[in-house]
Protein backbone atom coordinates (compact mmCIF):
# COMPACT_ATOMS: atom_id res chain seq x y z
CA UNK A 1 0.00 0.00 0.00
CA UNK A 2 1.55 3.16 -1.10
CA UNK A 3 0.62 6.75 0.31
CA UNK A 4 -3.49 8.10 -0.30
CA UNK A 5 -4.04 10.11 -3.05
CA UNK A 6 -4.29 13.97 -2.35
CA UNK A 7 -6.90 16.06 -4.05
CA UNK A 8 -6.77 19.74 -3.80
CA UNK A 9 -10.33 21.73 -3.86
CA UNK A 10 -10.73 25.10 -5.07
CA UNK A 11 -13.95 26.61 -2.89
CA UNK A 12 -15.46 25.53 0.55
CA UNK A 13 -18.92 25.94 -0.28
CA UNK A 14 -21.46 23.10 -0.34
CA UNK A 15 -20.30 21.12 -3.17
CA UNK A 16 -16.82 21.38 -2.05
CA UNK A 17 -17.42 20.58 1.50
CA UNK A 18 -19.62 17.84 0.21
CA UNK A 19 -16.85 16.36 -2.19
CA UNK A 20 -13.99 16.42 0.66
CA UNK A 21 -16.04 14.55 2.95
CA UNK A 22 -16.96 11.83 0.30
CA UNK A 23 -13.17 11.91 -0.75
CA UNK A 24 -12.00 11.42 3.07
CA UNK A 25 -14.41 8.59 3.77
CA UNK A 26 -12.50 6.83 1.20
CA UNK A 27 -9.03 7.43 3.17
CA UNK A 28 -7.37 10.46 -0.03
CA UNK A 29 -6.33 13.16 1.83
CA UNK A 30 -8.15 16.38 1.23
CA UNK A 31 -6.98 20.26 0.88
CA UNK A 32 -9.87 22.82 0.10
CA UNK A 33 -8.74 25.76 -0.96
CA UNK A 34 -10.78 28.74 0.34
CA UNK A 35 -10.55 32.56 -0.41
CA UNK A 36 -12.44 33.62 2.16
CA UNK A 37 -11.50 34.04 6.10
CA UNK A 38 -14.18 31.70 7.09
CA UNK A 39 -16.85 29.09 5.25
CA UNK A 40 -19.86 31.78 4.56
CA UNK A 41 -22.79 31.60 1.96
CA UNK A 42 -24.55 34.59 0.10
CA UNK A 43 -28.38 34.00 0.63
CA UNK A 44 -30.58 32.71 2.78
CA UNK A 45 -32.54 29.40 2.62
CA UNK A 46 -32.25 26.65 0.08
CA UNK A 47 -34.36 23.15 -0.50
CA UNK A 48 -32.98 19.81 -0.23
CA UNK A 49 -35.13 17.12 -1.93
CA UNK A 50 -34.70 13.71 -1.56
CA UNK A 51 -31.94 13.27 -4.27
CA UNK A 52 -29.43 15.15 -2.41
CA UNK A 53 -30.45 14.20 0.99
CA UNK A 54 -29.79 10.68 0.67
CA UNK A 55 -26.04 11.93 -0.31
CA UNK A 56 -25.76 13.88 2.68
CA UNK A 57 -27.34 10.98 4.63
CA UNK A 58 -24.97 8.52 3.73
CA UNK A 59 -22.22 10.84 4.90
CA UNK A 60 -23.20 10.74 8.47
CA UNK A 61 -25.33 13.98 8.17
CA UNK A 62 -29.09 12.60 8.90
CA UNK A 63 -29.21 13.80 12.27
CA UNK A 64 -27.79 17.10 12.13
CA UNK A 65 -29.82 18.41 8.89
CA UNK A 66 -33.06 16.93 11.01
CA UNK A 67 -32.09 19.02 13.37
CA UNK A 68 -31.70 22.41 11.27
CA UNK A 69 -34.20 22.02 8.64
CA UNK A 70 -37.85 22.01 8.55
CA UNK A 71 -39.48 19.45 6.30
CA UNK A 72 -43.04 21.38 4.85
CA UNK A 73 -46.37 19.34 4.71
CA UNK A 74 -46.69 21.05 0.99
CA UNK A 75 -46.56 23.59 -1.27
CA UNK A 76 -49.56 26.04 -1.66
CA UNK A 77 -49.80 27.59 -5.52
CA UNK A 78 -51.81 31.25 -5.57
CA UNK A 79 -51.15 32.18 -9.08
CA UNK A 80 -52.29 35.65 -9.89
CA UNK A 81 -53.36 37.25 -6.46
CA UNK A 82 -56.10 34.37 -5.84
CA UNK A 83 -56.99 34.62 -2.15
CA UNK A 84 -56.39 30.69 -1.31
CA UNK A 85 -54.48 28.20 -3.26
CA UNK A 86 -55.00 26.52 -6.63
CA UNK A 87 -53.33 23.73 -5.39
CA UNK A 88 -51.43 21.91 -2.80
CA UNK A 89 -48.37 19.74 -3.92
CA UNK A 90 -48.04 17.04 -1.22
CA UNK A 91 -44.72 16.57 0.50
CA UNK A 92 -43.92 15.77 4.09
CA UNK A 93 -44.06 12.44 4.79
CA UNK A 94 -45.91 11.03 1.68
CA UNK A 95 -42.70 12.55 -0.68
CA UNK A 96 -40.08 10.96 1.96
CA UNK A 97 -42.19 7.79 1.45
CA UNK A 98 -41.98 7.64 -2.07
CA UNK A 99 -37.88 8.99 -2.83
CA UNK A 100 -36.35 7.40 0.57
CA UNK A 101 -35.81 10.90 2.04
CA UNK A 102 -37.29 13.76 3.70
CA UNK A 103 -37.82 17.16 1.44
CA UNK A 104 -36.41 19.52 3.54
CA UNK A 105 -35.84 23.31 3.83
CA UNK A 106 -32.89 25.01 5.18
CA UNK A 107 -30.95 27.88 5.96
CA UNK A 108 -27.32 27.81 3.62
CA UNK A 109 -25.58 29.06 6.62
CA UNK A 110 -26.61 26.15 8.79
CA UNK A 111 -25.17 23.74 5.96
CA UNK A 112 -22.90 24.74 5.39
CA UNK A 113 -22.26 24.67 8.95
CA UNK A 114 -23.16 21.09 9.22
CA UNK A 115 -20.49 20.26 6.52
CA UNK A 116 -17.63 22.23 7.83
CA UNK A 117 -18.12 20.81 11.68
CA UNK A 118 -17.94 17.26 9.85
CA UNK A 119 -15.20 17.96 7.89
CA UNK A 120 -13.36 18.78 11.16
CA UNK A 121 -13.81 16.00 12.15
CA UNK A 122 -11.66 14.17 9.42
CA UNK A 123 -7.70 14.19 10.33
CA UNK A 124 -7.91 13.59 6.45
CA UNK A 125 -9.58 17.33 5.57
CA UNK A 126 -6.80 19.89 5.70
CA UNK A 127 -9.23 23.49 4.67
CA UNK A 128 -7.10 26.86 4.42
CA UNK A 129 -8.53 29.62 4.43
CA UNK A 130 -8.03 33.12 3.10
CA UNK A 131 -6.03 31.65 0.10
CA UNK A 132 -6.04 34.75 -2.55
CA UNK A 133 -5.05 32.50 -5.52
CA UNK A 134 -3.56 29.37 -6.84
CA UNK A 135 -1.30 28.21 -9.54
CA UNK A 136 -1.51 24.78 -11.76
CA UNK A 137 0.78 23.59 -13.84
CA UNK A 138 0.05 20.17 -15.46
CA UNK A 139 1.38 17.76 -17.87
CA UNK A 140 0.93 14.85 -19.21
CA UNK A 141 1.99 12.81 -16.16
CA UNK A 142 2.02 15.29 -13.25
CA UNK A 143 0.07 17.96 -11.64
CA UNK A 144 1.49 21.09 -9.43
CA UNK A 145 -0.37 23.46 -7.12
CA UNK A 146 1.16 26.71 -5.68
CA UNK A 147 -0.95 28.68 -3.10
CA UNK A 148 0.19 31.08 -0.91
CA UNK A 149 -1.54 30.71 2.98
CA UNK A 150 -2.47 33.50 4.85
CA UNK A 151 0.59 33.17 7.41
CA UNK A 152 2.24 33.99 3.92
CA UNK A 153 4.40 30.98 3.51
CA UNK A 154 4.05 29.21 0.09
CA UNK A 155 2.42 26.03 -0.39
CA UNK A 156 3.23 23.73 -3.59
CA UNK A 157 2.41 20.29 -3.85
CA UNK A 158 2.07 17.61 -6.53
CA UNK A 159 -1.39 15.68 -5.83
CA UNK A 160 -3.64 13.24 -7.71
CA UNK A 161 -6.16 16.04 -8.75
CA UNK A 162 -7.40 19.27 -8.83
CA UNK A 163 -11.01 19.92 -8.07
CA UNK A 164 -12.86 23.43 -9.31
CA UNK A 165 -15.57 24.00 -7.34
CA UNK A 166 -15.05 27.65 -7.18
CA UNK A 167 -18.71 28.40 -7.97
CA UNK A 168 -20.33 30.59 -10.72
CA UNK A 169 -17.18 33.32 -11.47
CA UNK A 170 -14.50 29.80 -11.30
CA UNK A 171 -11.01 30.38 -12.18
CA UNK A 172 -10.65 26.88 -12.50
CA UNK A 173 -13.16 26.62 -15.46
CA UNK A 174 -12.02 30.16 -17.12
CA UNK A 175 -7.74 30.04 -16.48
CA UNK A 176 -7.04 26.35 -16.41
CA UNK A 177 -10.22 24.92 -18.86
CA UNK A 178 -10.45 27.62 -21.43
CA UNK A 179 -14.21 27.31 -19.80
CA UNK A 180 -16.44 30.29 -20.83
CA UNK A 181 -17.79 33.41 -18.23
CA UNK A 182 -20.93 32.96 -16.40
CA UNK A 183 -23.73 34.26 -18.66
CA UNK A 184 -26.71 36.77 -16.97
CA UNK A 185 -30.12 35.45 -17.48
CA UNK A 186 -31.89 38.52 -17.25
CA UNK A 187 -33.36 37.84 -13.69
CA UNK A 188 -32.71 38.67 -9.84
CA UNK A 189 -33.85 37.11 -6.82
CA UNK A 190 -34.54 39.10 -3.79
CA UNK A 191 -34.12 38.02 -0.76
CA UNK A 192 -35.35 38.28 2.83
CA UNK A 193 -36.07 37.25 5.65
CA UNK A 194 -39.02 38.10 8.60
CA UNK A 195 -40.33 37.41 11.77
CA UNK A 196 -43.08 34.21 11.76
CA UNK A 197 -45.58 37.00 13.37
CA UNK A 198 -45.18 39.37 10.29
CA UNK A 199 -47.22 36.36 8.07
CA UNK A 200 -48.91 34.05 10.53
CA UNK A 201 -52.41 35.03 9.44
CA UNK A 202 -51.35 35.30 5.91
CA UNK A 203 -49.64 31.97 4.68
CA UNK A 204 -49.36 28.46 6.15
CA UNK A 205 -46.59 28.58 7.58
CA UNK A 206 -46.51 24.84 7.59
CA UNK A 207 -45.74 24.55 4.33
CA UNK A 208 -44.23 26.57 1.15
CA UNK A 209 -45.87 29.08 -0.34
CA UNK A 210 -45.37 29.82 -4.29
CA UNK A 211 -47.21 32.97 -5.41
CA UNK A 212 -47.23 33.33 -9.61
CA UNK A 213 -47.40 36.80 -11.31
CA UNK A 214 -46.44 37.71 -15.05
CA UNK A 215 -43.63 39.79 -13.94
CA UNK A 216 -42.39 37.64 -10.86
CA UNK A 217 -42.76 34.88 -8.42
CA UNK A 218 -42.28 34.34 -5.07
CA UNK A 219 -41.39 31.42 -2.79
CA UNK A 220 -41.69 31.36 1.02
CA UNK A 221 -40.82 28.82 3.42
CA UNK A 222 -40.68 28.79 7.22
CA UNK A 223 -37.27 28.00 8.97
CA UNK A 224 -38.28 27.04 12.74
CA UNK A 225 -34.54 26.38 13.52
CA UNK A 226 -33.73 30.35 12.84
CA UNK A 227 -37.49 31.80 13.87
CA UNK A 228 -37.83 33.18 10.81
CA UNK A 229 -39.60 32.76 7.34
CA UNK A 230 -37.62 32.53 4.15
CA UNK A 231 -38.14 35.46 1.13
CA UNK A 232 -37.24 34.91 -2.69
CA UNK A 233 -38.69 37.02 -4.99
CA UNK A 234 -37.84 36.77 -8.70
CA UNK A 235 -38.07 39.66 -11.55
CA UNK A 236 -36.81 40.14 -14.30
CA UNK A 237 -33.55 42.83 -14.61
CA UNK A 238 -32.15 44.80 -17.64
CA UNK A 239 -28.30 44.27 -17.12
CA UNK A 240 -27.75 47.89 -17.39
CA UNK A 241 -29.70 48.15 -14.42
CA UNK A 242 -27.56 45.61 -11.84
CA UNK A 243 -25.48 48.26 -11.36
CA UNK A 244 -27.61 49.98 -9.09
CA UNK A 245 -30.21 47.01 -7.68
CA UNK A 246 -28.12 47.08 -4.06
CA UNK A 247 -29.54 50.98 -3.66
CA UNK A 248 -33.45 50.50 -4.59
CA UNK A 249 -36.19 47.59 -3.28
CA UNK A 250 -37.80 45.74 -6.50
CA UNK A 251 -40.03 47.30 -8.61
CA UNK A 252 -43.45 45.19 -7.55
CA UNK A 253 -47.11 46.39 -7.32
CA UNK A 254 -49.16 44.06 -5.32
CA UNK A 255 -52.45 45.64 -6.98
CA UNK A 256 -55.47 44.08 -5.36
CA UNK A 257 -53.35 41.16 -4.08
CA UNK A 258 -53.83 42.02 -0.29
CA UNK A 259 -51.77 38.84 0.42
CA UNK A 260 -48.73 39.87 -1.55
CA UNK A 261 -49.09 43.45 -0.19
CA UNK A 262 -48.72 42.19 3.41
CA UNK A 263 -45.94 40.25 2.17
CA UNK A 264 -43.86 43.33 1.09
CA UNK A 265 -45.09 45.40 3.71
CA UNK A 266 -43.10 43.04 6.46
CA UNK A 267 -39.98 43.23 4.73
CA UNK A 268 -40.15 47.19 3.34
CA UNK A 269 -36.98 47.70 1.74
CA UNK A 270 -34.51 45.13 3.60
CA UNK A 271 -34.04 42.79 0.72
CA UNK A 272 -30.84 41.40 -0.55
CA UNK A 273 -30.35 41.49 -4.44
CA UNK A 274 -28.71 38.21 -6.09
CA UNK A 275 -28.40 38.49 -9.83
CA UNK A 276 -28.92 34.90 -11.36
CA UNK A 277 -26.13 33.51 -13.88
CA UNK A 278 -25.67 30.00 -15.50
CA UNK A 279 -22.80 28.71 -16.96
CA UNK A 280 -22.49 26.26 -19.88
CA UNK A 281 -19.29 24.89 -20.92
CA UNK A 282 -18.96 21.43 -22.64
CA UNK A 283 -15.36 21.09 -20.79
CA UNK A 284 -15.90 19.93 -17.51
CA UNK A 285 -12.23 18.65 -17.55
CA UNK A 286 -8.80 18.59 -18.87
CA UNK A 287 -6.16 16.25 -17.59
CA UNK A 288 -6.29 15.97 -13.76
CA UNK A 289 -8.16 19.47 -13.95
CA UNK A 290 -12.42 19.24 -12.70
CA UNK A 291 -15.05 20.90 -12.18
CA UNK A 292 -18.12 20.31 -9.91
CA UNK A 293 -21.02 21.89 -8.54
CA UNK A 294 -21.91 25.58 -10.01
CA UNK A 295 -18.47 25.99 -11.80
CA UNK A 296 -19.73 23.47 -13.98
CA UNK A 297 -23.36 23.76 -14.66
CA UNK A 298 -24.46 27.03 -12.59
CA UNK A 299 -28.29 26.91 -13.27
CA UNK A 300 -31.76 28.81 -12.36
CA UNK A 301 -33.20 28.08 -9.00
CA UNK A 302 -36.72 27.32 -10.40
CA UNK A 303 -36.38 23.97 -9.32
CA UNK A 304 -34.50 24.26 -5.84
CA UNK A 305 -31.89 22.48 -7.68
CA UNK A 306 -28.52 24.05 -8.08
CA UNK A 307 -27.45 23.24 -4.32
CA UNK A 308 -28.60 19.43 -4.72
CA UNK A 309 -26.23 19.01 -8.20
CA UNK A 310 -23.35 20.04 -6.75
CA UNK A 311 -24.00 17.60 -4.03
CA UNK A 312 -25.11 14.83 -6.62
CA UNK A 313 -21.93 15.92 -8.33
CA UNK A 314 -19.83 14.98 -5.19
CA UNK A 315 -21.27 11.07 -4.56
CA UNK A 316 -20.48 10.26 -8.36
CA UNK A 317 -16.98 11.93 -8.24
CA UNK A 318 -15.64 10.90 -4.80
CA UNK A 319 -15.67 6.74 -5.76
CA UNK A 320 -14.32 7.85 -9.46
CA UNK A 321 -11.16 9.29 -8.12
CA UNK A 322 -10.58 6.97 -5.25
CA UNK A 323 -10.32 4.16 -7.73
CA UNK A 324 -9.52 5.36 -11.64
CA UNK A 325 -5.61 5.05 -12.47
CA UNK A 326 -5.74 8.48 -13.26
CA UNK A 327 -7.86 11.51 -12.17
CA UNK A 328 -8.12 12.21 -16.01
CA UNK A 329 -9.71 8.53 -16.60
CA UNK A 330 -12.16 9.82 -13.28
CA UNK A 331 -13.08 13.25 -14.68
CA UNK A 332 -13.45 11.61 -18.02
CA UNK A 333 -16.15 9.31 -16.78
CA UNK A 334 -17.87 11.68 -14.43
CA UNK A 335 -18.63 13.69 -17.29
CA UNK A 336 -20.27 11.06 -18.90
CA UNK A 337 -22.64 9.70 -16.03
CA UNK A 338 -23.44 13.70 -15.00
CA UNK A 339 -23.47 15.88 -18.11
CA UNK A 340 -26.87 14.53 -19.54
CA UNK A 341 -28.55 14.77 -16.32
CA UNK A 342 -27.63 18.00 -15.46
CA UNK A 343 -28.44 19.63 -18.82
CA UNK A 344 -31.73 18.06 -17.62
CA UNK A 345 -32.69 20.15 -15.33
CA UNK A 346 -30.82 23.19 -16.14
CA UNK A 347 -33.75 22.89 -19.15
CA UNK A 348 -36.13 22.14 -16.89
CA UNK A 349 -35.25 24.72 -14.41
CA UNK A 350 -34.90 27.54 -17.22
CA UNK A 351 -38.78 26.17 -18.19
CA UNK A 352 -40.43 26.52 -15.07
CA UNK A 353 -39.07 30.15 -14.76
CA UNK A 354 -41.29 30.81 -18.22
CA UNK A 355 -44.29 28.94 -16.83
CA UNK A 356 -44.52 30.65 -13.73
CA UNK A 357 -44.30 34.23 -15.62
CA UNK A 358 -47.29 33.02 -18.21
CA UNK A 359 -49.80 36.21 -18.71
CA UNK A 360 -53.31 35.48 -19.98
CA UNK A 361 -54.42 33.91 -21.59
CA UNK A 362 -51.80 30.98 -21.56
CA UNK A 363 -51.44 31.26 -17.76
CA UNK A 364 -55.13 30.00 -17.81
CA UNK A 365 -53.78 26.53 -19.51
CA UNK A 366 -50.91 26.66 -16.98
CA UNK A 367 -53.66 27.22 -14.23
CA UNK A 368 -55.79 24.00 -15.45
CA UNK A 369 -52.76 21.55 -16.03
CA UNK A 370 -51.92 22.24 -12.27
CA UNK A 371 -55.38 21.50 -11.39
CA UNK A 372 -55.54 18.34 -13.13
CA UNK A 373 -52.39 17.13 -12.50
CA UNK A 374 -53.79 16.54 -8.18
CA UNK A 375 -51.50 16.92 -5.29
CA UNK A 376 -49.22 14.57 -6.11
CA UNK A 377 -49.02 15.00 -10.08
CA UNK A 378 -45.66 16.20 -9.26
CA UNK A 379 -44.49 12.47 -8.12
CA UNK A 380 -44.43 11.31 -11.12
CA UNK A 381 -43.49 14.04 -13.03
CA UNK A 382 -39.98 14.27 -10.97
CA UNK A 383 -39.56 10.93 -10.73
CA UNK A 384 -36.63 10.87 -12.39
CA UNK A 385 -35.16 13.85 -10.92
CA UNK A 386 -35.84 12.73 -6.83
CA UNK A 387 -35.67 9.12 -7.24
CA UNK A 388 -32.31 9.28 -8.42
CA UNK A 389 -29.73 7.42 -6.49
CA UNK A 390 -26.13 9.26 -6.78
CA UNK A 391 -24.50 6.88 -4.44
CA UNK A 392 -24.70 3.86 -6.65
CA UNK A 393 -24.75 6.23 -10.34
CA UNK A 394 -20.59 6.31 -8.79
CA UNK A 395 -19.89 3.04 -8.30
CA UNK A 396 -21.14 2.11 -12.04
Amino acid sequence: MGAPRTVYIAGAGIAGLTLALALAKFGLQVVVLERNAAVSEFGAGLQISANARKVLDSLGLSQAIAERSFAPEGIDIFPDGRETPLQTLTLGRAIETRFGAPYAVMHRADLLDVLHSAARRFANIDIVFSVTDFVLESSANTLTVSAQDPDGKSRKAKPFAFVGADGVRSVTRTRYLDGSDARYTGKVAWRALVAPDALSDVLDLNRTSLLLNPHFHLVVYPLPHRNTVNLALFTQEKERDLSVLDHRAPRIKPGRDRRLARILDSVGEEWTPWVLSSVATPVWHKGPIGLVGDAAHAMLPFQAQGAAMGIEDAAVLAPLLAASPSAEHAFSRFAALRQERVKRVQDVSASNGKIFHMGFPFSLARNAVIRVEGPQGHFKRLDWLYGYDAIQTGKS
